[in-house]
């Protein structure tokens, strides 16, 4: 142990130092800090931490953009959201920074113990409420008085939208159910803490045109101090639920569109007529085209074109076998007037484009043969048909 100065000594050396013997300059410089300073107020104990306080901060954010594009469609204008702060501060501070009256709202968070509150100022409240009954862009007069009954009914879907948010973001850390218990319009006369309780206080920033106005969330922090530790860990979740989120709605995705229905149409060939040959077609009559008999039939999927294939026959069905892809500007052969030829024999029916009908020996393309009999086509051309290819 050091040994202890007796009061002579103690005496003796601070006449020493006040005689100028003893140097004391480099003891000074040694005791300055070396570092900044922190100012530390006793009374407002900082009891949320930094990465804490960035944690709300990410969420939250996802709140003011979900809210910003739902308060655009509700109310058919640009409404701006951003999240202004988020600081400590006690329960009194915030009571005393409000204006008065205001739409001051009590929350239940269960399974949470306790309230919050969720405040809108009257001066981004009453704009959209004009906004709701039609009113325009121009300078809104903002009444220094309570909401009627009837505003408050129109600003509570509002309030609906912004719980139904908060219960979206907040569900990574505690699916909580958030419900207005009480409404209030003089925020002194709601205690639901001690005035020197610290609370969380997340400010988000409305503006709407020439209007703007603060929407407040004050978590007191009895509330949450359950699951404070969550929120140290939200960057790392975060990050896993990204990558395991996008794996999933990758497989939902593709086991979705397994079930989609598609109209799928393959087209033998393109013709016109004119309405009087329409009329006059009769069974047996045979429709030329120009499109040769060996040339690939074009599928369309959903009206655009995607393959290319020929026409045959599998398990007694009639089948499509596919060769290719079509190209993106591929089209169904195009002619010009079509030849009409009358055939006697057993009639087969007339294809028609662009539909399932059947066309001459059964929808297939004819074979040559001798003229007049029923199913030829002497220039190997294929009746204008188009079929629905059978699943393989």
């Amino acid at each position: 142990m050091p040994d202890i100065l007796s009061q002579n000594e103690v005496d003796a050396l601070l006449a020493a130092v006040d005689e100028g013997e003893v140097d004391v300059s480099h003891s000074q410089e040694a005791a300055q800090p070396t570092g900044e300073i922190a100012i530390y107020d006793f009374k407002r104990p900082e009891r949320v931490s930094t990465d804490q306080i960035r944690s709300m901060e990410m969420l939250h954010e996802v709140l003011a953009r979900k809210l910003s594009a739902s308060l655009c469609a509700f109310l058919r204008t640009i409404v701006d959201v951003k999240m202004a702060s988020v600081e400590q501060l006690t329960y009194q501070e915030f009571i005393m920074s409000l204006p008065n009256p205001t739409s001051f709202n009590l929350l239940r968070c269960a399974p949470l113990d306790g309230q919050m509150v969720l405040e809108v100022n009257p001066s981004i409240v009453f704009p959209i409420i004009d906004k709701q009954l039609g009113g325009g862009s121009s300078d809104i007069h903002i009444p220094e008085r309570e909401m009627t009954t009837i505003e408050q009914r129109l600003i509570q879907r509002i309030l609906e939208m912004v719980l139904e948010f908060l219960h979206e973001v907040w569900q990574p850390i505690l699916d909580i159910d958030f419900a207005i218990s009480a409404t209030e319009s003089n925020p002194q006369l709601m205690q639901i803490v001690p005035p020197n309780e610290v609370v969380i206080l997340i400010c988000f920033e409305l503006r709407m045109g020439e209007c703007s106005g603060m929407l407040n969330l004050c978590i007191p922090f009895p509330v949450i101090e359950p699951i404070m530790g969550d929120f140290s860990t939200i960057n790392t979740w975060f990050s896993y639920r990204k990558e395991g989120t996008e794996q999933e709605s990758f497989k939902r995705l593709h086991e979705g569109i397994n079930h989609a229905l598609l109209d799928v149409v393959t087209y033998i060939a393109e013709s016109s007529l004119s309405m009087g040959e329409f009329l006059n077609l009769q069974p047996g009559d045979i429709i030329k085209t120009r499109k040769p008999s060996d040339s690939p039939l074009l599928m369309k999927i959903n009206g655009k074109p995607k393959y290319l294939g020929k026409p045959g026959i599998y398990k007694g069905k009639k089948a499509l076998q596919i060769i290719g892809e079509a190209p993106i500007d591929a089209e169904i052969n195009r002619a010009g007037r079509p030849e009409k030829t009358s055939t006697s024999g057993k009639p087969g029916s007339a294809g028609k484009p662009g539909t399932n009908g059947k066309s001459g020996n059964d929808g297939q393309p004819a074979t040559p043969g001798q003229p007049g009999k029923p199913g030829t086509n002497p220039g190997r051309q294929p009746a204008a048909n188009a079929s629905k290819p059978a699943k393989q």
